[in-house]
């Protein structure tokens, strides 16, 4: 089995949250900024750095509010063979500085914000559910 280990922000601004569009030409779905690590990376300067590729903010983070684990089966799988197990640790974080903005060639190709309340009509990945419940916000 491979494993992809990732790490993702929860930024919130009020009842406003932050997502990026993942372009996948399959599944395009909403999700939270954020993304694999490098090799040798710390999960929270990926998730750091992820933010900013993917939105333009720099961001602090507040701490881990939690992990989630998924495990994809061989047939669900976009690339590579076999089952992948997705190991996301997710952080609290908020902006300090930058400008919305939306990412080039990457995974992504949109960030915005969303009311909460917005957030459960939108296309999105189950992580972003998994990490609201984490961080107790409601959608």
């Amino acid at each position: 089995m491979d494993m992809r280990v990732a790490a993702y922000a929860v930024i919130n601004d009020g009842d406003r949250v932050l997502l990026a569009h993942w372009n996948d030409a399959r599944r395009p779905s909403w999700t939270l900024p954020g993304g694999g690590l490098e090799p040798g990376e710390h999960p929270a300067d990926a998730a750091v750095r992820e933010v900013f590729e993917e939105t333009g903010f720099h961001v602090e983070l507040d701490g881990v509010i939690g992990v989630d684990s998924h495990v994809i089966a061989a047939r669900d799988r976009l690339h590579g063979t076999g089952p992948l197990q997705a190991l996301r640790i997710v952080y609290r974080a908020h902006v300090v500085g930058g400008a919305l903005r939306n990412e080039l060639d990457g995974t992504t190709d949109e960030a915005a914000w969303f009311s909460l309340a917005d957030v459960a009509q939108l296309p999105r990945v189950a992580l972003v559910d998994a990490a609201f419940t984490m961080a107790g916000l409601s959608g």
